[in-house]
């Protein structure tokens, strides 16, 4: 299933986590036996097949994606996967908006894998939403090491800042694919 959900991706010009990224995704799921993730970013699925392969048995995956045409594929994928509606819950929408309305404490893991200007507002979220040991993962986050002033790269930077900066929060920076930038919440 993933093979198709990564042809998927190409097709749609959506840039999936690599397989080195995904299986991150997937340890770091199974390493706290996460039931409660929320990914910003759907795409085809890809990410959330990593992630849904590293949850408990009944753990539930959020999804949240702005294109209705993605969700739709990814479902598909998960569907094709095995994983049922009792293992999802996809949320079509803008990511800021969505993110609000999550209960606060509720979560065991927060995946962001969405527009790079946006990411230092989706960590803040994303904090808010773990639960004491919770895990925040940022994919993507190498591009901030570029030379460059643009928005993204610029945000980048700025979140990387912000995650070494919070004392709640222990960091890792993997290497992989596009880079995961990874912390766990250690708020009591």
């Amino acid at each position: 299933m993933l093979l198709s959900a990564r042809e998927s991706a190409d097709r749609s010009g959506c840039v999936p986590v690599s397989p080195a990224a995904g299986a991150a995704l997937r340890f770091l799921a199974a390493t706290i036996a996460a039931r409660a993730v929320v990914e910003i970013g759907t795409g085809t699925g890809v990410s959330g097949l990593w992630l849904l392969r590293g949850m408990a048995a009944d753990g539930v995956l959020t999804s949240i994606d702005i294109d209705p045409e993605r969700q739709r594929t990814a479902r598909a994928a998960f569907t094709a996967a095995g994983y049922g509606p009792s293992r999802l819950r996809l949320i079509n929408g803008m990511g800021l908006d969505v993110l609000t309305r999550l209960t606060d404490g509720g979560y065991d893991l927060v995946f962001v894998d969405a527009a790079a200007a946006d990411q230092p507002r989706y960590l803040d979220e994303a904090v808010r939403l773990l639960r004491p040991g919770g895990i925040v993962a940022l994919g993507g986050v190498l591009g901030g090491m570029a030379d460059g002033d643009d928005a993204g790269t610029v945000a980048l930077r700025e979140v990387a800042r912000q995650v070494r900066d919070d004392d709640r929060l222990v960091p890792v920076l993997l290497p992989l694919g596009d880079g995961v930038l990874a912390a766990v919440n250690t708020t009591a």
